[in-house]
């Protein structure tokens, strides 16, 4: 009886090994395919917070230049004696 249990595992052994190599280059190319995707991700939101960024200097940029005008109008406005 435990001769035909060992024969019984020893014949399973083979076929078990070949479906745990198969999950193993599943799992790989699995793992390879989120890292490619992750890779993407990650450059994404580099170029959202890049874009971002450069949106943020435009706005000080422009804030920058209005606070300018409004000096100029207002010293304009002082030359003219037209503020109260």
């Amino acid at each position: 009886m435990t001769d035909n249990i060992e024969n019984l595992i020893l014949e399973h052994l083979p076929q078990l090994r070949n479906d745990i190599a198969s999950l193993r280059t599943d799992m790989h190319e699995g793992f390879r395919d989120v890292k490619l995707r992750l890779g993407s991700v990650e450059s994404a939101v580099v170029t959202v917070r890049r874009d971002a960024a450069d949106q943020m200097g435009d706005v000080v940029r422009q804030q920058l230049r209005i606070d300018q005008l409004a000096e100029r109008l207002e010293r304009i406005e002082r030359r003219l004696e037209l503020t109260s």
